[in-house]
């Protein structure tokens, strides 16, 4: 295969600034509040970009759990290795793509951990095994092999069997305050539409069209 004559054109819709709401977040539940009615396949799925304190950068794939006017939230194991580069630089950026929509949004911004109440409410929504697995791995550590990750789990499950399982310490969420946020829409001959919004001194967001 010829990776250069791998390309696809992108003609399903236009986005300009009369269309575009005054606040990115509006925006951004816009889009996403489409993505969602298109069934696409998990549309909270983002790319979570961070650095460590030398700027050596690191990415993965994880999930929306949250979305308010403070910014973005998601959950992990702050003993994760994301979780340590975020507590070393808490700067990072946030990708969505959606393919089918031809669609991208691109948010940059600082990163804080939210509250304890607010990572344990969420943190009960979760099924039962999820809780297990949070307090059973200890993600990012080498492990010796699948069965002493099945043994730690056993061992959760019977010390909890039949009683609340509670939020682990080293557990819960992280929101992004974004300062940057960029929506890109696929056009033809590679002409894409780039609307971003910066945070400005003097108004809450300040929007602007870039060049393709």
């Amino acid at each position: 295969m010829n990776l250069g004559d791998v390309r696809r054109e992108y003609a399903r819709a236009a986005f300009d600034e009369s269309n575009a709401a005054a606040e990115p977040v509006e925006q951004f539940r816009r889009w996403f509040s489409e993505a969602s009615r298109a069934e696409l396949p998990e549309p909270n799925a983002m790319t979570l970009a961070t650095a460590d304190a030398d700027g050596r950068p690191s990415a993965r794939i994880v999930l929306l759990k949250g979305i308010d006017d403070l910014g973005f939230t998601f959950y992990t194991d702050y003993r994760s290795h994301k979780g340590q580069e975020l507590d070393a630089n808490p700067q990072a950026a946030l990708v969505f793509f959606w393919a089918e929509l031809e669609r991208q949004v691109r948010i940059v911004g600082r990163v804080e951990r939210v509250d304890v109440a607010t990572s344990l409410a969420y943190y009960r929504t979760r099924p039962a095994g999820s809780r297990i697995g949070a307090w059973a791995s200890h993600q990012s550590a080498v492990l010796a092999d699948r069965a002493a990750l099945e043994a730690e789990v056993a061992r959760i499950t019977a010390e909890y069997a039949g009683k609340d399982i509670p939020l682990p310490p080293h557990w819960g969420g992280y929101r992004l305050i974004p300062d940057e946020i960029e929506f890109w829409q696929g056009r033809q001959n590679r002409l894409h539409d780039r609307i971003q919004y910066n945070r400005h001194p003097d108004s809450p967001w300040h929007r602007v069209r870039l060049s393709p």
